[in-house]
């Protein structure tokens, strides 16, 4: 006898399988560790803030561009690496900071995609302007290991999709850095202190 294919239902994939998920979770953990046990320089409020501009700058654009639905993950990841990374004594920066990062995806598109990474064309504008800074020295071993592990799961998890592109960029910064210890004759304790970054791990 043949098997009714009308009775079976087709498996509907699992939404835990978006690897946005995964970086969520990272990003939340790193910036929990960062303010309880290295206790980072930003607000509660800088916090609130930057999610929440994030998420609101998220909807306008969908509903005006008329999108099918909202989504708030990607929105989600460019605010808390936003919280990781961006430093300002003015929560307005922050609002800022978050509505150029979510706005500049639904504004300065090219082929139905967004042209800059959101996350680094906010920190380049804000720095720019100098109305923030980075701090590079907030980050302890072992957030920068555990962080580092964390990425590399990523890659894992994305199936290294773009991998080519990281590991390009990370060979060639790498690569300026240790020439230019070998130029100014610098121990090379100074570009692997340069390498040992949170911030440079995020980007």
């Amino acid at each position: 006898m043949g098997q009714d294919k009308g009775t079976s239902q087709p498996s509907e994939p699992s939404v835990w399988r978006d690897p946005r998920f995964y970086q969520i979770a990272s990003l939340s953990t790193l910036l929990l560790y960062g303010l309880l046990v290295l206790h980072f320089d930003i607000s509660i409020w800088q916090i609130v803030i930057t999610i929440s501009t994030a998420q609101l700058m998220q909807y306008v654009g969908t509903r005006y561009f008329h999108l099918l639905f909202f989504d708030p993950k990607s929105a989600l990841i460019s605010s808390l690496s936003l919280c990781l990374l961006l430093r300002t004594n003015d929560c307005a920066v922050a609002a800022l900071a978050a509505g150029i990062a979510i706005g500049s995806k639904f504004v300065i598109r090219w082929k139905d995609k967004h042209i800059f990474n959101p996350t680094n064309l906010a920190l380049v504008v804000i720095l720019a302007s100098g109305l923030g800074w980075i701090s590079p020295g907030q980050w302890g071993q072992v957030a920068w290991f555990g962080f580092l592990i964390a990425c590399l799961g990523s890659l894992v998890v994305t199936r290294a999709a773009r991998a080519d592109v990281t590991l390009t960029f990370l060979t060639f910064y790498v690569g300026l850095l240790v020439a230019r210890a070998l130029w100014l004759g610098d121990p090379f304790t100074i570009p692997l202190h340069q390498i040992e970054s949170g911030a440079l791990l995020i980007f």
